[in-house]
């Protein structure tokens, strides 16, 4: 079956009332997720963009149609290891799902999602990266790129935007030994869909799950530019797609596909919060995005 009849097979567990901005990948990621994932999940999802669209309900009625708690911004990993342990008493084949901005995951959240990761946890943790904390009025986060500008990172005669460069959670989690780690782009729903698929039968140790979800209000750029953008991200290289499991790193086919990679600056070019970046700036970018390709190239091959 392919992806499309697959989907379409599959039920929407998500409301379809819920109250995300045009063009947010985020719910699209959410809704695809649960559609692999099916009834037999609990999620929980912290405060954010997904917690302030409604996942989390109005008035006592969930946005979702499964199991939903909203943990604090930096516990959603430690809360769903409880949920776990107790699931696992009844019914050890319920998926157990956080579904977490990058503010919540590459910052306030590290040190509960690493402890999860060294206890093995039979978890699903799920990183919406937009690269900022777009809820709040999109402050800088861990993983927002370098030069980008932000609220806490403005430009002006004191400010270039954020000096430091995009932190790299799945990396991170990789270096620790999760049991499986693989980041994604609704953009390759194909990828997308398959990555979950295997997340769901991993029963070893934690699941990182690291989705880049454009965010057309935070980025600065039209709603409808939101799958082109994402593409844009994979073919330049800025966001590679790779699979990690028992001490094996895989590139995956979008990614592995890129023989001549779309130039970085192309992937830029018309998101406000770079507008104001020089061509030197943009060359540092483009050097780190080399640098990230040769590493994971090396790392795949070994």
């Amino acid at each position: 079956m392919n992806t499309v009849d697959y989907l379409a097979s599959r039920e929407d567990l998500v409301s379809p009332g819920i109250s995300a901005c045009q063009g947010c990948m985020a719910e699209l990621s959410l809704r695809v997720l649960l559609k692999c994932l099916g009834r037999k999940t609990v999620l929980v999802v912290p405060p954010g963009c997904m917690a302030g669209a409604g996942v989390g309900g109005w008035n006592k009625s969930m946005g979702v149609k499964v199991p939903c708690a909203m943990p604090q911004l930096g516990n959603s990993a430690s809360m769903l290891a409880g949920i776990k342990a107790a699931y696992d008493l009844v019914d050890p084949d319920v998926h157990c799902v956080a579904y977490a901005g990058d503010g919540g995951t590459a910052d306030i959240g590290l040190q509960a999602l690493s402890a999860a990761a060294e206890r093995k946890d039979n978890i699903i943790y799920v990183c919406n990266d937009n690269e900022a904390y777009m809820n709040t009025g999109f402050q800088k986060s861990g993983t927002t790129p370098h030069g980008a500008s932000t609220s806490t990172t403005p430009v002006g005669s004191l400010g270039r935007g954020k000096l430091n460069f995009k932190k790299d959670v799945p990396m991170m989690l990789a270096m620790q030994n999760a049991a499986y780690v693989a980041t994604l782009s609704p953009s390759y729903m194909a990828d997308f869909v398959a990555k979950v698929q295997r997340a769901a039968q991993i029963k070893d140790g934690l699941v990182y799950l690291h989705i880049l979800n454009p965010c057309p209000t935070g980025w600065g750029c039209q709603g409808s530019r939101s799958i082109a953008l994402g593409r844009a991200a994979v073919r330049s290289r800025y966001f590679l797609l790779y699979e990690y499991r028992d001490y094996r790193f895989e590139i995956s086919a979008p990614t592995r596909a890129v023989r001549e990679p779309l130039d970085v600056g192309e992937f830029i070019r018309g998101q406000k919060r770079f507008a104001h970046l020089a061509e030197a700036d943009i060359d540092e970018i483009r050097r780190v995005v080399q640098q990230r390709w040769d590493k994971l190239s090396r790392l795949a091959a070994e």
